[in-house]
């Protein structure tokens, strides 16, 4: 007789979720050190005894049956020895409640579940029984009907939030509606986003106070009713830092952001973590709130962290069968005077093997400072100087650089810099050898909010900068402009076909190309660029070559598409063009690339392969180009 699950039913849902430890630590399925826990766990002590087991789901619900396979232990351990006949039984016993949550979370309350070895059932069998060796086990489920919600109900939900930032989605556009298939995690997320929408507005300590979620088998519906209790609302108390050795933790504690006496709200809490972690300090850190709010209404927090090592050095290569091999090392203090002041000394050689003379070699050698939480959390006071010696086809270019300025976070998505610079170069290119020295000024806005860098699905990035600068040999005084935009679209399919475009314009005024530094005029052609063409290859056409424009347009369309969890494939169209005046000329050839590419999905980002096609292809052009990264091409 099986443990069955018909008659009326009161359905407890667990409201709580745990987190287990972690154990082991493994990149792309390669265990790099650490137990697995499963394996551990199903480790043979004692007599192995084997079994075979048959699992049988009637006909019709073969969806469901895989979800049942994979929920069963038995079923995924049934090549592997129990522990004796009690670790089977055991085994099989635990398989009625992996099986019932497994159900419950497909709407299936009304099933039955039936367990025997060797024909008798598992949960009329005392641990000690005489079973054979091998047994024979046979997990037997019928799902029953699937339930609906016949009502979803939640009592004294917050009100509609007045701003955008604390919105929590509805629970009923979740599925949380009279109607709707009844999963168990429809409910467990109902609960959840009602507690949240009272987090939001102010109430801390909110919860479910109480929840009725019963099943009427007769009519096969879920009766679903959770009474939110939001508590009272609250404000930031003292912030106090635990777990510094080098780091000052008032600071730490303004670094948070967080001000005693503003309305609580998690969002300033999730800021305030990033606020840490880009401190690049800590190995870890941890925000709590107390466990009550006080009297006079403020909830106090503390922070914990544990820092990391304050000195680091690496070193690292490249190769490439364009730029040869390439060296570089650097050696960082990320916490110089107790606020996470950073000091780092780099260099780098590239095209080592493509020549072997010392002034046909690219080099970059040079320091940067950062100094973070200057006169507020989110501003960041930089500095570098750094030599060059730039060794590309158009132009040759040795320079010494230093700039100092400002970036600031305006919120998560928002963020500006603005920085003073000066470069002494000098160029080697079509023109002959060429002296510049420039001082001027660089900002930048940048708008993010797309959901992955890496490989955006939705979203929208903007980024606008404006550089002025003085050039003093030849005495002009110009301005460098670039605006670019990208934006993704997913054809509600869960990131599976997306839709991505890219546009840049870029324009300088103020000085002819022959007196102005090449690093300043624009190029184009390459990956991240217009792809089929060679490198920079898009410009001016003058008698000697191509040279650099003073003003750039580009545009990129993607359809990517998942073809499975691993694989993706993408087509593209780019083009591009860049004009000798300060405003495009349309009438201009556009060069355009066309191409398809491959992806391969992994958790640090799509690795990229693209081959592109030039549709215009002139001297130094290849016929075709392949391009090989990590992340999508934007």
């Amino acid at each position: 007789m099986g443990r069955r699950l018909q008659g009326p039913l009161a359905l407890s849902l667990m409201l709580a979720f745990t987190t287990a430890p972690a154990n082991a630590f493994e990149l792309f399925g390669i265990k790099l050190f650490g137990k697995d826990k499963v394996a551990e766990e199903n480790e043979t002590i004692g007599e192995p005894w084997n079994y075979t087991v048959d699992f049988v789901v009637p006909y019709g619900f073969e969806d469901v049956e895989k979800s049942l396979k994979g929920s069963s232990t038995l079923w995924a351990d049934r090549e592997r020895p129990a522990s004796g006949a009690a670790g089977l039984i055991v085994r099989a016993r635990g398989d009625y409640r992996r099986i019932l949550n497994t159900l419950y979370g497909s709407a299936l309350y009304g099933g039955s579940i039936t367990i025997t070895i060797d024909g008798r059932e598992v949960s009329e069998l005392p641990i000690d029984a005489n079973i054979a060796n091998p047994a024979n086990v046979r997990v037997e489920v019928d799902p029953g009907p699937v339930f609906r919600f016949g009502q979803a109900q939640i009592i004294n939900q917050a009100p509609p939030a007045k701003r955008r930032r604390d919105r929590v989605e509805d629970p009923a556009r979740e599925g949380f509606l009279t109607g709707e298939i009844a999963r168990s995690g429809t409910i467990l997320q109902a609960g959840r986003l009602a507690v949240e929408a009272w987090r939001y507005q102010g109430h801390p300590k909110a919860k479910i106070g109480n929840q009725q979620v019963t099943a009427e088998h007769r009519t096969s519906t879920v009766d679903a009713v959770l009474t939110m209790e939001p508590g009272r609302s609250a404000v930031y108390g003292e912030v106090s830092v635990s777990g510094t050795e080098r780091m000052d933790p008032e600071f730490v504690a303004r670094q948070t952001g967080i001000v005693p006496g503003r309305e609580y709200n998690p969002n300033d809490l999730e800021r305030a973590k990033k606020r840490l972690a880009r401190l690049d300090v800590f190995r870890s850190a941890r925000i709590e709130e107390a466990e009550e709010i006080k009297q006079d209404g403020s909830l106090p927090l503390s922070v914990s962290v544990q820092e990391r090592l304050p000195r680091r050095f690496g070193v690292g290569g490249t190769y490439s069968t364009l730029d040869g091999l390439g060296v570089e090392a650097y050696w960082m203090h990320r916490n110089l005077f107790g606020r996470a002041e950073r000091l780092r000394f780099e260099g780098k050689v590239l095209g080592i093997g493509n020549t072997f003379k010392p002034e046909d070699l690219t080099y970059r050698v040079g320091a940067s400072f950062t100094k973070p939480g200057v006169y507020t959390p989110d501003t960041d006071f930089q500095a570098s100087v750094f030599g060059d010696r730039e060794v590309l086809e158009r132009y040759t270019r040795t320079s010494v650089t230093a700039q100092a300025g400002f970036h600031h976070e305006f919120n998560e998505e928002l963020s500006g810099s603005l920085f003073a610079n000066v470069d002494r170069a000098r160029f080697d290119d079509d023109f002959g050898t060429r002296d510049f020295l420039t001082v001027g000024l660089s900002g930048t806005v940048t708008y993010d909010s797309r959901d992955n860098p890496a490989d955006a699905t939705e979203g929208f990035f903007a980024e606008a900068s404006l550089d002025p600068f003085y050039e003093m040999e030849y005495g002009n005084l110009a301005a460098r402009m670039m605006l670019e935009g990208r934006a993704y679209y997913d054809f509600g399919s869960d990131g599976r076909f997306v839709a991505a475009g890219r546009a840049k314009l870029g324009s300088l005024v103020g000085a002819p190309i022959s007196e102005t530094p090449p690093d300043k005029l624009f190029f184009a052609g390459g990956g991240g660029s217009v792809r089929g063409y060679a490198y920079r290859n898009i410009g001016v056409d003058t008698p000697n070559g191509v040279a650099g424009g003073r003003s750039l347009m580009e545009a990129s369309a993607e359809l990517r598409a998942r073809v499975t969890d691993s694989i993706g494939l993408v087509g593209f169209v780019d083009a591009g063009l860049v004009g000798a005046e300060s405003f495009p000329d349309f009438n201009q050839d556009v060069r355009i690339g066309v191409g398809a590419g491959l992806r391969y999905l992994t958790p640090l980002g799509p690795v990229r392969l693209d081959v592109a096609v030039p549709l215009d292809r002139r001297n130094d052009d290849p016929s075709v180009a392949f391009y090989v990264g990590i992340g999508q091409a934007f």
